[in-house]
C-alpha cells in the first residue's frame, strides 16, 4: 500500500477517486494520518473472547463520526488500482509499455509517455507505479 502522503500528492494532481466497495482511504489532518479505512458492506471487526481471537460483527460503526465527505478523504489505491489508472493513460500511447520490474532493492516501472521511455524506482510495487502516475498527472494540460 502507498503513503497516505503520496496518495494526497495524487489526489492534489488530479487522481480522480470513483469510490467502491473495498476501496482504502484516509482522513488527513484529524489526528488519523495513521489509519487506513476500508469502504466494506459489513463491519467487522477482530477481538479477544475468552483468550481466543474471534472476528465480531456490527451493524454500523460506533464512532462518533456520523459522516464525512469524499471530498474530505483521500482514496489510497492498491497496486492494481494505480496500475489500472496507468493502464488507462498509456492506452493512447503510439507504442504501449508499461513493466515493473523487481530490482534487488525495490522495485522500477518503465513506461513509454508522450515517446519518451521513463523509470521511475521506489521500495513498492504501488509506490513505483505512484510515481509513475503522478509525473504523467503533472504533465496533462489541464494540471498545468
Amino acid at each position: 500500500m502507498i503513503p497516505l502522503t503520496m496518495a494526497v500528492e495524487l489526489k492534489n494532481a488530479g487522481l480522480v477517486w470513483k469510490a467502491d466497495i473495498h476501496d482504502f482511504f484516509g482522513i488527513p489532518d484529524r489526528g488519523l494520518d495513521d489509519r487506513v479505512f476500508v469502504i466494506s458492506e459489513l463491519m467487522a471487526n477482530l477481538d479477544i473472547f475468552r483468550g481466543w481471537p474471534v472476528v465480531t460483527f456490527h451493524g454500523g460503526a460506533e464512532w462518533a463520526l456520523d459522516y464525512i465527505f469524499t471530498t474530505e478523504v483521500v482514496w489510497i489505491p492498491t497496486e492494481s488500482q494505480l496500475r489500472q489508472e496507468l493502464e488507462n493513460i498509456l492506452l493512447g500511447e503510439a507504442e504501449l509499455q508499461l513493466q515493473l520490474t523487481l530490482l534487488n532493492q525495490g522495485y522500477r516501472c518503465d513506461i513509454v509517455y508522450q515517446e519518451h521511455p521513463l523509470s521511475f524506482s521506489a521500495p513498492t510495487p504501488g509506490e513505483a507505479y505512484g510515481q509513475a502516475l503522478l509525473h504523467i498527472l503533472h504533465t496533462l494540460p489541464e494540471n498545468q
